[in-house]
């Protein structure tokens, strides 16, 4: 016997062959972010690029605070960076005081293929060629 699926349930359907349709092109993307940055940071020590502290930028301020982190800032107002291992850190974090002692833990987050995007314009680029640009200065 047959069965009816409702005009909802396979809306619900849609949407969860969809959301899971995004996640591997996301687990995709991130991959290959991933092997772009582990080729950054061959570069990097190849050029002899010593990776030095890293610390995460107060966001709205121009304080910022220690990080256990060791690795290479990847734009120049210090919000990105890769640590030695590859990982991928966005080093925007809130005021606090306990951070500002004791310093504070950021977490990896995966890479994206395009770094800003969702944002203003002129904020969103690459991270082929954010690296590319970031080797050249």
């Amino acid at each position: 016997m047959e069965r009816v699926t409702s005009w909802r349930e396979e809306r619900r359907q849609a949407a969860v062959e969809h959301a899971a349709a995004l996640e591997r092109k996301k687990a995709s993307e991130s991959a290959q972010a991933r092997e772009l940055l582990a080729g950054f940071i061959a570069t990097l020590k190849e050029r002899g690029v010593e990776p030095e502290p890293l610390r995460a930028q107060v966001i709205g301020s121009n304080a910022s605070y220690r990080t256990e982190l060791i690795g290479w800032y990847l734009r120049r107002n210090r919000s990105l960076a890769v640590d030695v291992d590859g990982n991928f850190y966005i080093l925007g974090v809130p005021a606090s005081l306990k951070s500002r002692v004791a310093g504070v833990r950021v977490l990896p987050s995966d890479p994206p293929l395009v770094v800003g995007q969702g944002a203003r314009d002129g904020e969103s680029m690459p991270l082929a060629e954010l690296l590319r640009l970031r080797l050249e200065s």
